[in-house]
């Protein structure tokens, strides 16, 4: 699972359906509907939050509407009807790199013309996430890992 504090309109298709798809998962989780993945360390910063289900929220929206910029169609209506506000969560500036880093390997093999265009641009974050000072977040797992897919 991977839930990229970048903004989603970074991301190929393949990484925006699998974003969704991912966070979709995410929400089952945070909702208590499934057993596997409770331990997930993507999870760690929802789980923080005064409202983890509406953080969720308001990810997923970020996600659909990245996917509508495209044409594409998400089912908003899969997103849990719970408030659309959230407080912003802390992402570091390490993090931010790493995930960069991480975007820019997989596009050079899956979207090569995607990772040319994004060649020196600087990543911007997900709306949800405020960029602070700091290092690659302790919930990380090292490249290479099943976390950092």
């Amino acid at each position: 699972m991977r839930l990229w504090s970048l903004d989603p309109s970074l991301l190929d298709r393949q990484g925006l359906t699998a974003a969704w798809r991912e966070a979709l998962l995410a929400q089952k989780v945070l909702a208590g509907g499934t057993r596997g993945y409770v331990h997930h360390p993507q999870l760690v910063r929802f789980r923080a939050t005064a409202a983890p289900l509406s953080s969720m929220a308001v990810f997923l929206d970020g996600i659909a509407d990245a996917a509508a910029a495209r044409g594409y169609a998400f089912d908003r209506s899969r997103i849990l009807d719970v408030p659309r506000t959230a407080e912003l969560i802390d992402v570091s500036e390490g993090q931010v790199a790493f995930e960069w880093a991480h975007l820019m390997a997989k596009l050079a093999v899956r979207s090569p013309e995607l990772r040319v265009r994004l060649t020196g641009a600087q990543p911007t974050v997900h709306r949800l996430f405020r960029v602070v000072r700091g290092g690659v977040a302790g919930w990380e797992r090292a490249a290479g890992s099943p976390t950092a897919r």
